[in-house]
This record gives structure tokens, C-alpha cells and sequence, in this order.
């Protein structure tokens, strides 16, 4: 097989298929399979809306009214309206569940403002029932939801037997194309069916994998003529503008869908994703994840938790402070001008934990037995209490529980001049905790490979970001993060 070749010998696959597996003797139902799918999931989301509002008003009163039958109506109008405009009845291949479920869940809550505007104007807010309608706007999305992921496992049982798939070429037997196939291959449930690679070019080098090609780029001209291909993928370099060019000139005369895989990490990206400048597209290099819907969801993470860790710390922060004030001369707390998000100087708080506090342009870190820490502070340092006065800097909205530990200015421009991509951290708001203090990367960085390793621990927490992992990251904290051999 040319396309299991290639990927067994690029490393990207773990397992081999058979050719009856990798779809050569199936013809593929994609396009009339698709259309039957959407009109299915259209039936289904408004089949459950519906039987959500009804069972809900049997849960509070006894009998169903005119007024919400005209309530669904009109919720089901607007759901299909605005999932129309968000695309979430497109093609389910290569779609994913949690894609899929934030897309009908804003749908919903459009929905909802939508009905509560009408009820407004119309003056027929009366007419409901508040618990019934509060209620059933709730329930609703996590219905949808069950119903969604069972539809979602429905169709990957399907699939993995064969049906309901698409065949994929891909164009470029290179690494990008190796890293689309590996990701075909380890998830059937997308319904994606491959059937081999194809380049007109022996190309060396690392970025180059090995193998026998299904054909060149006439023969896959050919293929989609005679509709043996159902969707192409060109993945070939960015260079190649004038390849890609004629080869997409070629397949005009065919049905196949097309499309282009940029290979744009040749670059060293941080949470790219495509965006627009009027009408023209674009790709971001370096951004920070924290826009929008996910900058809102981090923040309201912050306050909650941040607000129920305050209230559980309050009277252990009150014995500490009483502890400092007790052991040693000075103030109980310490502010160190540090940089914030997009570089901008912040005030972090902490315990006082030395006899000095240093803030100036030479800044030294705190090592093993240094005599500037305090006997109390050495206790603080080695349990990370000192940092607990930080939630406030995390209600201030300064901070974040999770992310980068901020670094004090002098230190900060010493190793941006040392580690590439240093100051990429900077693109999200330091946090009390984050990836690289859970996986042992904290204290005292004497060599510059330690700052390099919590570097990469920051950007690759900014690049996989999601609130699960802020959550997971948190519930490590409280296990492995408070301590360890190199705090002090």
C-alpha cells in the first residue's frame, strides 16, 4: 500500500491496514450520506426542543397551553436560522464533537435572547411560566448535546464499517502531508477514507518521507476526472506557489473538492488560527488564545475560583502574616514590578520571605541557603505559600490562576536576549500556577537550559490551551505544585 508505506515509514502511523480497510474496493457515499445527516440533525435538534419544553411543563404544571406551542415554534425557527449562520449543520467530515457542541450551544443562547426580546416587545412575558421557561432554556443545550455526541458515535460506528466516507488524496509526500494522514488515520469516526499520497517530485531531506507514491500529479488529475477521489488536500510547500497553480487549474475539470493545507509551520506558531482583514484571509503567527468567548470563559474561571480560594485562605493569610510579623523586622507583604500581559508592568503580590526587597535593574535569584531569606520565608518559599496574597493581583484581573510565572523585570530582559520566543510568554496574563511548575520546572533556574525547559512548558500551555486544562492544571497544583527539591 503507498499510503500506509509512506506513513509507516515517516514514523506517523502505529498500526498497518488492510486494503479492504483503507477503502480501495468501497465506493464512497459521502455526498448523498451528507445531505441525509443534515436533514437528520435538523429533525433531531428540533424534535428535542420541543420535547424538552414539554417535559419540562409536565415537571411544573399539568397541561400543555396555546402559548408554548407558539414559544417552540418560534425557538425552533430562530435555532435553524442562526445555526444556518454559524455553520453548524455543515459537513460532519472532519468534524469534531466539541466544535460541533459550542456551535449549537451559542445557537441556543442566541435562541434565548432572541425569545426573551420578542417576549419584550410583544408584552407576553406574562403568559409564561418563569421556572418553566428559565428551565427549559437550560436544559436544552445539555439535551442537544447528548443527543449530538450520540449522533456523533453513531455515525463513527458507521463509518469505521466502510459507510457513509469520502476518499482523500493528499498532494505532497512531505512531512505536513505525513501529519494530515496520521491524523485521518487515527480518527475513522471522521469518515475520511485515504488513498494514497501523490508528488511528481523526489524530494530529499528531513522534511521529506519515504515510500511508494500512489502516482504523480497527472495520474491524480485522472483519478478525480474519473471520480475515484472525492476530496484532495495540497499540502505542498509554500514555495511551490506555481505547481499548486496548475495543478489546481487541472482539477477545475473535475468534481472534486479541493484544499489547500498551508504549510505554515515552517514557523514556529503560537496558537495560530485564520482571521480576516476585510475580504482578504490570514493566518496568525503569534497570538494569544484568550479572545472572545475563551477570554471571557478564562476570566470567569479567575473570578469564581479565585473568589472561593480567598474566602477558604483568609484566616491561614492572616496567620502568616502574623507569623512574619512575629519573626522578622519589615512589612508583611512584597511588591515586584513584573511584566503582565503584552509586556505591560504589573504590581505582583507576596509574602515578605527575605530581610531585603529587592525591585531594581539587578535583581538576584534566591539560591540554596541564601542568607537573605528568613527562617520563616525558607517555610513559605519551599510550600509556595508566599505566593497566595497573588489572588488578589488574580481579582484585580492582573493575573490569572493559571498561566506563566511572572519573572521580575531585570530578569526578564536578561533572558529575552538569551531564549528565542522568550517573550512570546507575555501574549496571556501570568498566573499563580501553570504547565511548567506542575512538571517539576520551578525555583531557581542557574543554568539557561532550565529557563528554557519552563519556556517551552509556557508555550506549549499558550498553544494547547482549553479550560480543561486550566482545570487539570489547578487540581495538579494542589497535589504536586506547592513544593519541591528546587524551591527555596
Amino acid at each position: 500500500m503507498a499510503f500506509e508505506e509512506i506513513i509507516r515509514n515517516s514514523g506517523a502511523a502505529t498500526a498497518v491496514f488492510g486494503s479492504d480497510r483503507m477503502g480501495f474496493s468501497k465506493r464512497s457515499t459521502g455526498s448523498s450520506g451528507d445531505s441525509v445527516v443534515r436533514a437528520g440533525t435538523r429533525l433531531m435538534d428540533a424534535f428535542w426542543i420541543a420535547v424538552t419544553l414539554w417535559a419540562v411543563d409536565r415537571l411544573y404544571v399539568d397541561g400543555w397551553a396555546d402559548h408554548y406551542t407558539l414559544a417552540v415554534a418560534c425557538a425552533i425557527g430562530l435555532f435553524m436560522l442562526f445555526a444556518e449562520s454559524i455553520d453548524l449543520y455543515r459537513s460532519w467530515h472532519g468534524a469534531s464533537l466539541i466544535g460541533d457542541i459550542l456551535r449549537m450551544v451559542a445557537a441556543w443562547i442566541l435562541v434565548a435572547l432572541g425569545l426573551a426580546l420578542i417576549a419584550y416587545v410583544t408584552g407576553s412575558g406574562g403568559e409564561y411560566t418563569r421556572a418553566v421557561i428559565l428551565t427549559w432554556f437550560v436544559a436544552t443545550p445539555f439535551v442537544l448535546t447528548a443527543a449530538h455526541a450520540g449522533l456523533h458515535m453513531l455515525l463513527a460506528i458507521i463509518r469505521r464499517h466502510g459507510f457513509n466516507t469520502r476518499r482523500v488524496a493528499i498532494v505532497g509526500a512531505r512531512e505536513l502531508g505525513a501529519n494530515l494522514a496520521q491524523t485521518i488515520l487515527r480518527t475513522p469516526s471522521m469518515g475520511l477514507m485515504p488513498v494514497g499520497f501523490y508528488d511528481d517530485r523526489k524530494l530529499a531531506g528531513s522534511r521529506r518521507v519515504s515510500g511508494e507514491l500512489a502516482g504523480d500529479l497527472d495520474d491524480l488529475v485522472e483519478a478525480a476526472r474519473k471520480g475515484n477521489v472525492d476530496l484532495i488536500y495540497i499540502t505542498l510547500p509554500m514555495f511551490a506557489e506555481a505547481r499548486i497553480k496548475r495543478l489546481i487549474n487541472k482539477l477545475s475539470d473535475s468534481t472534486v473538492s479541493v484544499y489547500l493545507v498551508p504549510d505554515v509551520f515552517i514557523y514556529e506558531l503560537l496558537h495560530s488560527k485564520w482571521g480576516n482583514i476585510g475580504d482578504l484571509p490570514v493566518i496568525s503567527i503569534f497570538d494569544t488564545p484568550f479572545y472572545g468567548v475563551d477570554g471571557w470563559l478564562k476570566r470567569a474561571l479567575d473570578v469564581v475560583a479565585g473568589s472561593i480560594i480567598l474566602s477558604i485562605i483568609a484566616i491561614p493569610m492572616l496567620l502568616i502574616a502574623l507569623g512574619i510579623k512575629l519573626t522578622s523586622a519589615g512589612s508583611v507583604f512584597f511588591k515586584q514590578r513584573r511584566y503582565g500581559m503584552n509586556g505591560n508592568m504589573i504590581d505582583v503580590w507576596k509574602f515578605r520571605t527575605m530581610t531585603v526587597s529587592e525591585d531594581g535593574s539587578d535583581v538576584t535569584q534566591a539560591k540554596k541557603n541564601d542568607p537573605r531569606i528568613t527562617p520563616f520565608g525558607a517555610f513559605l518559599r519551599r510550600t509556595s505559600l508566599d505566593e497566595l496574597p497573588q489572588f488578589i493581583n488574580v481579582l484585580q484581573g492582573t493575573m490569572s490562576i493559571v498561566g506563566p510565572r511572572p519573572h521580575a523585570v531585570a530578569h526578564n530582559e536578561q533572558y529575552r536576549k538569551l531564549i528565542s520566543g522568550y517573550m512570546l510568554r507575555h501574549k496571556v496574563k501570568p498566573g499563580i500556577t501553570g504547565l511548567a511548575q506542575i512538571n517539576g520546572w520551578r525555583g531557581e533556574t542557574d543554568v539557561i537550559e532550565k529557563m528554557q525547559k519552563r519556556v517551552e512548558h509556557d508555550l506549549g500551555y499558550i498553544s494547547n490551551w482549553s479550560l480543561g486544562l486550566d482545570i487539570k492544571i489547578i487540581l495538579l497544583t494542589v497535589f504536586r505544585g506547592f513544593s519541591g527539591k528546587n524551591a527555596y
